[in-house]
């Protein structure tokens, strides 16, 4: 059967205390609503529609380039029914639909995929259910004879519907025939005064269809959001999870509860990771990589033996074997370190490239450079590359050495074995194997007295 997927994100989430709508709120630096798009994603869905309504503005806007996407407004929030029948429209009366949350982020699509496979003709539809020790606050499910019969809400329960503990997660999967047929029949006459989503499973059973049920492996997986509480519990969870999946490729984490990672990467073997390190984007780690404590890594390619250590920003760089990089250094985008080349403490690059074997150990800024191999540069080093309207080049050829507190006025070129002289401003070429020394002349003044702090 062809699949729909509806996702409710409608809600106002006034207890996030936030300008961001609900399904906006980032869990490992994506809006809760792109965890469950990528989702549907995978259950590779014929069409997604998004019932919006708060915010919705900002909402569509961050998705607006994402493909196999429709909206459906639900103006005012009545309930889950309600907002299920403003997507109908733009649902075809046959396959079947899985309804999701916009609030409910970590549902595994294995676990969604086995809710799916429950309804296989238009005479079943499923529900996942979870069971909870402490059930208050859900929906009951109400069985007979083992059979699910009804839904029933906490503000509509009995008693003794209070004590079931298996309760109603809200994801499930309907044919859409009977989505078209049964959600213009829902009433509102219940102590919410809204149109329950549930009341369809009681339809179900009156017309003789089969209920299925499904549980998750875990709680966390159909846990929502609804405050900055529940959402860094939430945050945890997936964090945990993301290190668990390192490190079952072959990563040691030092301590999986100071690791995170908001994007992917891929490992080789024997990556290290130390406490409090933080992934972005998408990385690859080659074999043998360290990874100090307190580091940053953003969309990089770490190559074999490299060594990144403490306190270390990187970000949209390439990294080669062998190459030692910090502590507190930070590497910014298109630069492209080479093999064995040792960036020291305080040391930044951007759009640079250091060739093999190239050094610069401490408080340098190379920015729209190229240094070639082996070459040496001295503490103190700016390559002066903006001239507050446009940006110039610096090129340092192989085996050059740069003397400490040497500031290269770009557009110059450094050639190969030259040396500046520490201290040097230098605003024109060094041919090869070179001394260039640019200092102002030294003045000795006797007698000097120095400013005197005024009473």
């Amino acid at each position: 059967m062809e699949l729909s997927v509806i996702i409710l994100a409608a809600g106002k989430g006034t207890r996030m205390k936030s300008v961001l709508p609900k399904v906006m709120q980032p869990l490992a630096g994506k809006p809760l609503l792109a965890h469950v798009l990528a989702t549907a994603q995978e259950l590779q869905s014929s069409r997604t529609i998004v019932v919006y309504g708060h915010g919705g503005e900002v909402v569509q806007k961050h998705f607006a380039n994402q493909d196999n996407l429709a909206w459906a407004l639900q103006a005012e929030q009545k309930g889950t029914g309600h907002a299920v029948q403003m997507a109908l429209s733009q649902l075809p009366e046959t396959g079947k639909s899985l309804i999701l949350y916009g609030d409910v982020p970590l549902t595994t699509p294995e676990t969604l995929q086995k809710l799916l496979d429950l309804v296989v003709d238009n005479q079943k539809i499923a529900l996942l259910t979870v069971n909870l020790a402490n059930p208050t606050g859900y929906g009951r499910i109400v069985r007979e004879a083992g059979l699910v019969q009804r839904i029933v809400e906490q503000k509509d329960a009995s008693e003794q519907e209070k004590q079931i503990t298996e309760v109603n997660t809200g994801i499930l999967c309907v044919p859409n025939c009977h989505l078209h047929q049964w959600l213009p029949t829902l009433k509102n006459n219940n102590a919410q005064g809204e149109y329950y989503l549930t009341d369809v499973i009681a339809l179900a059973v009156q017309q003789g269809l089969a209920v299925h049920t499904y549980q998750p492996q875990a709680a966390w997986e159909v846990e929502g959001i609804n405050d900055k509480l529940q959402l860094s519990t939430l945050e945890r969870v997936y964090q945990r999870l993301q290190a668990d999946n390192l490190m079952r490729a072959g990563a040691t984490i030092i301590d999986p509860a100071r690791f995170d990672m908001r994007g992917t990467a891929t490992i080789g073997m024997d990556v290290f990771f130390d406490a409090n390190v933080l992934l972005e984007g998408d990385n690859h780690f080659g074999n043998g990589v360290k990874v100090g404590t307190n580091c940053v890594i953003k969309n990089c390619k770490i190559a074999d033996g490299v060594e990144i250590r403490a306190n270390s920003v990187l970000e949209d760089a390439e990294i080669g074997q062998n190459a030692q990089i910090g502590p507190f250094a930070r590497i910014r985008p298109q630069s492209k370190i080479g093999a064995n080349v040792h960036i020291g403490n305080f040391v930044e690059t951007k759009n640079t490239i250091m060739a093999d074997g190239a050094k610069a150990n401490h408080l340098a800024y190379l920015g729209d450079s190229e240094v070639g191999e082996r070459s040496n540069i001295g503490a103190g080093t700016i390559t002066c590359n903006y001239d507050g309207a446009n940006k110039f080049k610096t090129i340092i050829g192989a085996d050059a050495f740069i003397g400490s507190n040497s500031s290269l006025i770009a557009p110059v070129v450094i050639g190969d074995g030259a040396t500046t002289g520490a201290g040097s401003a230098i605003s024109k070429d060094v041919p090869t194997n070179h001394l260039a020394v640019a200092r102002g002349i030294q003045r000795n003044i006797e007698g000097w007295n120095r400013p005197q702090k005024k009473k």
